[in-house]
């Protein structure tokens, strides 16, 4: 469980988040909703570890570990996985390599005994991969995110959501950058990801990916705070009247 308390984060000397309380358990999905400029997505940031922001009152444990103290990569190795709003494209690294290096860190965090897939097994083994997600085999002797496309990018995230199977995925704007076609095909894709061994972050301003993503609790943020929390049909509500109702 990821247990946030009266976060206050600042960013130079602006305080952003205003005492935000929210937990995240296993098996449960979350929406986080608000308009532009509510920041909504600094609280993702902050989870990860953004150098930009101090926190400066309040905690957030994730299963009972401090995670304020942790550095960015002892984040991820708790298994928490962020999909970001603007995906970085990433010059001279093969997406080939990258993929094998993160899923064999993965796989040898879970099992000491786990000696590595070689190059030529992992692109045996990520073949079926590829080919549930509609990936060419030919994305792999390219750089990573160079050149594809919104849809393209969002794939690559998915498969490697696939390869190291994180317990808490945080879903900042996923609907950026894609057309409808594309958006419909990622969500479905996310859909199947869902289980009780995991839980799914949604951080939006738009309702469409609920339409493919059931959630069990819906946060609404403004300027910072949480104004007010419900069931999923809070989103219904919010989808209906707007923002300004609230």
């Amino acid at each position: 469980m990821i247990q946030i308390s009266d976060l206050k984060v600042e960013a130079g000397e602006k305080q952003i988040l205003k005492g935000v309380s929210i937990d995240f358990e296993l098996g449960k999905n979350y929406c986080l909703l608000g308009k532009n400029g509510s920041w909504k997505s600094t609280l993702s940031s902050v989870l990860m570890g953004h150098p930009k922001y101090e926190v400066t009152a309040g905690s957030i444990t994730i299963d009972w570990e401090n995670l304020v103290e942790m550095d960015p990569d002892e984040r991820s190795q708790k298994w928490v996985f962020l999909s970001f709003q603007n995906i970085p494209e990433i010059q001279w690294v093969k997406l080939s390599e990258y993929l094998r290096t993160i899923y064999n860190i993965s796989e040898k965090q879970r099992n000491e005994s786990f000696d590595g897939l070689s190059p030529f097994l992992f692109k045996r083994f990520i073949k079926k991969q590829l080919e549930e997600l509609h990936i060419d085999e030919k994305f792999l002797d390219r750089d990573l995110n160079v050149w594809f496309s919104g849809g393209e990018k969002r794939k690559i995230e998915i498969l490697q959501m696939k390869l190291i199977w994180p317990k808490y995925i945080i879903l900042d704007e996923i609907d950026s950058w894609l057309d409808l076609d594309a958006f419909k095909t990622v969500a479905t894709m996310l859909q199947s990801l869902s289980s009780s061994e995991n839980s799914i972050i949604i951080i939006t301003h738009y309702f469409t990916i609920l339409e493919y993503i059931d959630v069990d609790r819906v946060f609404v943020m403004k300027e910072g705070e949480i104004v007010k929390q419900g069931w999923k049909e809070l989103a219904k509500q919010v989808s209906e009247t707007g923002f300004g109702e609230l």
